[in-house]
């Protein structure tokens, strides 16, 4: 298969997933697929980066494991720890038995106590899964450091087990909102791809595809809506999610066309908080949203 044809599948496997993608993100996942290097994915919240890692998943017919990052994410929880209570009651269950302390100690700390997390997961999977690191920006600074060996060598290093290596490379999908910078180090191990907003013609396309029973009329004006909106001084910018969410709500409620009446009422679907709530409601008042 030629390279313009294996981006060309990417596209196509995409579209029937119900994902429309752009070409450039297509080339960055072929680049995933065959270098096998990490991708990381920065743009704003709600345009599709976590969907996107879902769908390879799905496209490559294997198992998706997620690492959902927080503040204060450490080792522990993202790539193994011991099982402290079996190991305890393993130790009691040897007393007055003369076994050797270096022999109990070598027990205890096997693969047999390990406790897998989502990173050390995606090292062991027979097959090669997609390992989804979504809002890394939300970590902490020193937790990128725990990343950088798996990144750049698909491996973990456990003090008392030594090395683990990935029995398959997994696909790395790395998701940013860029609520912080991320460090030189982390972006140099990693293939890049800024996902943005969608035009008008691509959440269109989303629409529709999504719910294909959506009339013509009601999608553009969906997708032409959220144009304006984006154009407006909001916190919270509603991205591609919200666009689906509100013609879902809206198909839900036999809407056909939009108004000022059913937009006011639909508010909740697209917008998530309070000043973006009084900015967009006096918009309406104008009707500038509305109309051309």
């Amino acid at each position: 298969m030629s390279i313009q044809d294996g981006i060309r599948s990417i596209e196509e496997e995409f579209d029937q997933h119900g994902y429309i993608t752009d070409h450039a993100v297509a080339i960055s996942l072929h680049l995933v697929k065959t270098l096998q290097k990490p991708l990381l994915i920065e743009g704003p919240a709600g345009v599709g980066k976590t969907e996107l890692a879902k769908v390879l998943a799905r496209s490559l017919n294997t198992k998706l494991i997620r690492l959902q990052c927080y503040e204060g994410l450490d080792a522990a929880h993202a790539m193994y720890e011991w099982n402290y209570a079996k190991q305890m009651l393993h130790i009691q269950m040897r007393n007055g038995t003369n076994a050797d302390p270096t022999q109990i100690k070598e027990e205890i700390f096997s693969e047999d106590f390990l406790l897998t997390r989502p990173l050390l997961q995606a090292l062991k999977e027979e097959k090669a899964p997609v390992l989804l690191i979504d809002e890394i920006d939300r970590a902490d600074e020193e937790f990128e450091a725990f990343l950088l060996e798996m990144l750049a060598e698909f491996q973990i290093s456990i003090p008392e087990l030594g090395t683990i290596r990935a029995n398959e490379r997994p696909y790395i999908i790395l998701t940013s909102n860029r609520t912080r910078e991320l460090s030189d180090a982390l972006r140099r191990r990693c293939l890049y791809q800024w996902v943005d907003y969608p035009d008008f013609e691509k959440e269109t396309a989303m629409i529709k595809k999504r719910f294909p029973d959506i009339s013509a009329k009601l999608a553009d004006q969906i997708a032409a809506f959220m144009q304006k909106l984006r154009t407006l001084p909001l916190a919270k910018i509603p991205g591609g999610a919200e666009s689906l969410d509100w013609a879902e709500s809206l198909l839900y409620l036999h809407v056909n066309e939009l108004d000022k009446e059913i937009v006011t009422e639909t508010l909740g679907c697209f917008i998530k908080g309070k000043e973006d709530w009084k900015t967009v409601e006096a918009v309406l008042e104008e009707e500038e949203l509305l109309h051309p």
